[in-house]
């Protein structure tokens, strides 16, 4: 869990946070400081941290290479499930050319013109095209169907590839048998083959993009990356490839460029877009020790960076890692699809059979051959192929737009049961680093203390100390120059200005100086301190000038995201391993319903699994790191902010930014999507259910028989409604102004 250090040599026994609180440039830790097990040192949530996981996994040596070079994702051969031995391209070249194929075997057709009222132009062969074209289509389109068919046979497993490939096979041969007149049939299912063929290879090409469409999103956005980077030398700058980068390299990123590498400010400061990371609109301010992940935008002015991370081991190769895994994972409700089809395939074979054996019975073979095709022919439904592939893709689209990455969908479709979601404290409701909350000074100019406290501190790097300079420009107050600083280990810092001699630091200074604060400003002190935050004394020589409060200051969005998850029924808990008080204060501010503080890293699972003992479902946010057994161990991980640490494993959903009410999207998507899937799954086999009897001709009697034809028709219809009611899934909106 990100940790949001504090000053140690200020304030040691500050009791918001468990770990040290060294002052970066002014020396080792504190007495009596400690550090909370598993937590990190200032800087490990720098994008080099993704060096783990890229050990674990298989990349290029290098980013430019990698993100620019990479093999078509159009032509990677799917691995797992129905589709294996696939790609995204065969699938769409198979599709097109069936396309343009059926158009004039739908066009021929008698049976077509015969429903639309119109007679197709005869000319010497015109009789040929159809079964011709047909054949070509159920050889060529609907060869990847009958090679699943067979591998669904040989491992007993019925599924879409054995329904649709019996479909296209009894057509194919009842079509070929009304073509040579064998048996006297009136079968002709030329268009109905062409038109099955044409949308199932639609269907599993829309399926195949969804699994790869994040893939490709990202690969867009790793393609911003520039091709050229300008590394500092000791005679000045050169131009080298991205490629040639290496950690510990120095570049010089101008107003205006793409940062080509992840890395920290060494000099400057700049706003940075990061949106095409974190999906957030607005520039962030970044300075010298602050990180910067390849692919922003330096927006206003030059900085100088030193490289952290190259190759495999950048934030951008790290995402791509994650939508990989999305790739490879299966969904429960596909599978549901897959059950609904072996299902239909054993209604249809054995609606087939009866049917066949109740007309010979009667004594009419012709009508039983005929009863018996057009039920296995409309058994294998359009519908069916695309109820969830269009689903899964368009919900994959919307996921990617409101910057969530899904490494596994089972995740998604788990988020509509939650019961409880559990917020890591730091750096998820909060900023994750310390923010100067108020300034009391002892002759009451609070801005005139502030600012020669930022002056004693503007040459170290410590987050507190930049907390504190960070406050002061926010105020518009001029900070005066300062020399001669000292870090004084455990106790603080100190500087000249203005020929006078200033010091920063916690109770333990005050006690080396043997000072006392004034009572008034003790008052204050006191209630600061109560509530967790930590208490820095500004001095003047020997005299305290005033004292200042720093604390995780919380994200405004953070109100939003638990106020609207409780009206939605759903509870919030958060956890952390900060003293109780502090915990008290932030979950008494945001209004959360239970909290969890002073729990080690190694034990937060266990608080996970309490909560599961209680029968409900959780969901865990967290930043990846030390809550990974947390994550894997609840219904569903969400890791947030991987903007700049994707070296996560134990998530099923990755937030790209940091604003948690990136979870309410997640909610409204998993609630949406699931309803879309079940809609389209009813129709499309509820379509079968009722239209297989009619085609049977079990209302015979009454004289209504469905004909091929009207079967056929009925069931591009049914394919029609299930593509429309899907679409219906870009209406919803996932802006925070419509969750909130």
């Amino acid at each position: 869990m990100k940790q949001h250090q504090q000053h140690d040599h200020h304030h040691p026994q500050d009791p918001e946070t468990h770990h040290a609180e060294a002052s970066a440039g002014h020396g080792d830790h504190g007495p009596g400081s400690s550090r909370e097990p598993g937590s990190h040192e200032p800087g490990s949530h720098e994008p080099g941290s993704l060096k783990t996981a890229t050990a674990r996994a298989t990349t290029t040596e290098h980013a430019h290479h990698a993100h620019h070079h990479a093999p078509d994702d159009d032509h990677q051969v799917h691995q797992h499930g129905e589709h294996a031995g696939h790609s995204t391209a065969m699938f769409r070249s198979r599709f097109w050319l069936t396309l343009v194929l059926s158009v004039p075997v739908v066009f021929f057709s008698p049976m077509v013109g015969h429903l639309l009222g119109f007679r197709a132009p005869e000319f010497p062969g015109s009789a040929w095209i159809t079964p011709v074209l047909g054949t070509v289509i159920f050889l060529y389109g609907g060869a990847p169907f009958l090679k699943g068919g067979v591998q669904e046979l040989r491992d007993r497993r019925p599924g879409m590839m054995l329904l649709i490939s019996m479909a296209i096979t009894v057509a194919f041969l009842a079509s070929w048998a009304t073509t040579l007149s064998l048996g006297g049939f009136d079968l002709d299912f030329w268009w109905e083959l062409a038109l099955l063929v044409t949308i199932m290879l639609l269907g599993h090409w829309i399926e195949m993009r969804a699994l790869g469409s994040a893939r490709g999103a990202l690969d867009a956005l790793a393609a911003l990356l520039p091709d050229e980077a300008e590394r500092l030398t000791e005679d000045g700058t050169e131009t080298v490839p991205t490629s040639a980068l290496r950690a510990g390299d120095f570049l010089l990123v101008r107003s205006g460029s793409r940062v080509p590498a992840d890395g920290v400010i060494t000099e400057g400061r700049a706003e940075f877009d990061e949106s095409m990371i974190t999906g957030e609109s607005r520039a962030v301010l970044k300075s010298a020790g602050d990180p910067v992940v390849a692919g922003t935008v330096a927006t206003d002015n030059s900085v100088r960076v030193r490289v952290t991370a190259v190759g495999g081991d950048t934030a951008l190769a790290g995402i791509e890692r994650l939508v990989a895994e999305a790739q490879a994972s299966s969904s429960r409700t596909q599978a549901l699809a897959d059950r609904a089809a072996a299902f239909l395939f054993y209604f249809a074979t054995g609606a087939g059979l009866l049917t066949f054996l109740v007309w010979a019975l009667l004594g009419d073979i012709p009508e039983a051959v005929t009863r018996t095709v057009t039920v296995l022919v409309i058994a294998c439904p359009h519908a069916l192929g695309l109820a969830i592939p269009l689903v899964i893709a368009i919900s994959t689209e919307r996921a990617a737009r409101a910057g969530i990455l899904l490494k596994n969908r089972i995740a998604l479709e788990k988020m509509r049961t939650v019961d409880v979601v559990l917020f890591d404290k730091t750096g998820t409701l909060t900023e994750g680093e310390p923010t100067v909350r108020e300034t009391s000074a002892v002759d009451g100019d609070a801005d005139r203390m502030l600012a020669l406290a930022a002056a004693v501190e503007a040459d170290s790097e410590h987050p507190v100390a930049r907390a504190i300079v960070r406050a002061a420009r926010e105020r518009g107050l001029t900070v005066p120059a300062a020399h001669d600083f000292e870090a004084l280990t455990g106790r603080g810092a100190r500087a000249v200005v203005d020929g006078v001699e200033y010091r920063v630091g916690g109770p333990a200074l005050l006690a080396e100086l043997d000072v006392a604060a004034p009572e008034g400003l003790r008052v204050a002190t006191e209630a600061w301190s109560s509530r967790g935050a930590a208490v820095l004394h500004v001095l003047r020589d020997r005299t305290v000038l005033g004292a200042l409060s720093l604390e995780d200051g919380i994200r405004p969005e953070s109100r939003q995201a638990v106020a609207a998850l409780q009206a939605r029924g759903i509870a919030v808990a958060m956890i952390t391993g900060d003293a109780r008080q502090v915990a008290e204060a932030v979950a008494s501010e945001l209004g959360i319903d239970e909290v969890f503080a002073e729990v080690l890293p190694a034990d937060k699972d266990g608080k996970v699994a309490e909560l599961q003992a209680r029968g409900l479902r959780v969901a865990m946010v967290g930043d990846g790191v030390n809550d990974s057994p947390a994550l894997a161990r609840a219904d569903v991980g969400i890791a947030i902010g991987a903007g700049t640490d994707v070296a996560v494993e134990s998530a099923g959903v990755v937030l790209a930014g940091n604003d948690p009410r990136a979870v309410l999207y997640l909610v409204e998507l998993s609630r949406a999507s699931y309803r879309k899937m079940w809609q389209n799954l009813i129709w499309a086999t509820g379509y079968n259910v009722l239209s297989v009897p009619l085609a049977a001709g079990v209302l015979a009697f009454a004289g209504v028989v469905l004909s091929p034809a009207a079967g056929a028709v009925l069931m591009s219809l049914s394919t029609i409604v299930v593509a429309l009611n899907a679409q219906l899934l870009r209406r919803l909106r996932l802006d925070p102004a419509s969750l909130v």
